[in-house]
């Protein structure tokens, strides 16, 4: 069986999995990354807790199997088996590396008390920050070792989102994940327009009291 960082890398690459309705059961990368990401009629859950009962809670829920790992009543047997927390199921998109320097004007931060970069903290590892005029860009491993992205707009001029997101493609040197709120129509179009993919879905699960780091296990 592929590793998770092997399966992150095909999709990454539109090297989509078999659509033949599998749900995949893998274990933890680390204590830290546990959850469920759908793909096209393929689903990986990273759990490590046993695989019967994954299965059995799977086939449990009154659905269609296709839809089975993300609705609510398994994600939320999933949680309370675990004592795990979710915050919500969120759409991924991906973006692959652009030559040349940065187009914005970024000055990077060792520290900050930002709430984007705070929440962030607990998700990845290696997380660097930039500022830009009305705007944060943080970048850090999250799920599996992939590089992932965040940004926030507090002021600027028109398309600062989409420039942070490319931007974010320009500092990379391997697909960027972007992890985007299906509600948050403004992001996901900023994310559009900078030329990122969608390519699935995902809900993840954090430790109560707060998410340890993967100190590089996950790579």
């Amino acid at each position: 069986m592929e590793t998770l960082p092997e399966l992150l890398d095909a999709v990454a690459h539109d090297r989509f999995l078999p659509p033949d309705g599998t749900v995949t059961v893998l274990p933890q990368p680390c204590q830290r990354d546990a959850g469920v990401l759908a793909f096209t009629a393929h689903t990986l859950v990273l759990t490590d807790e046993d695989p019967a009962w994954v299965r059995a809670t799977l086939a449990a829920v009154d659905c269609d199997p296709l839809a089975a790992p993300m609705h609510p009543r398994f994600l939320t047997a999933l949680m309370d088996r675990t004592g795990r927390t979710a915050e919500t199921v969120d759409a991924l998109w991906v973006g692959t590396p652009l030559p040349g320097p940065p187009t914005l004007p970024l000055r990077e931060v060792a520290d900050t008390g930002h709430p984007r970069a705070v929440r962030a903290r607990r998700r990845r590892d290696a997380v660097r920050v930039w500022v830009a005029d009305g705007g944060l860009l943080v970048v850090g491993r999250g799920v599996g070792g992939r590089l992932e992205v965040a940004l926030e707009v507090d002021g600027g001029g028109a398309g600062l989102g989409r420039g942070l997101a490319v931007t974010a493609r320009q500092l990379a040197d391997r697909p960027v994940w972007a992890q985007v709120s299906p509600g948050n129509a403004r992001s996901a179009r900023a994310f559009l327009a900078a030329g990122y993919r969608p390519v699935g879905a995902e809900v993840l699960l954090s430790a109560r009291g707060g998410s340890t780091g993967c100190s590089g296990s996950c790579s």
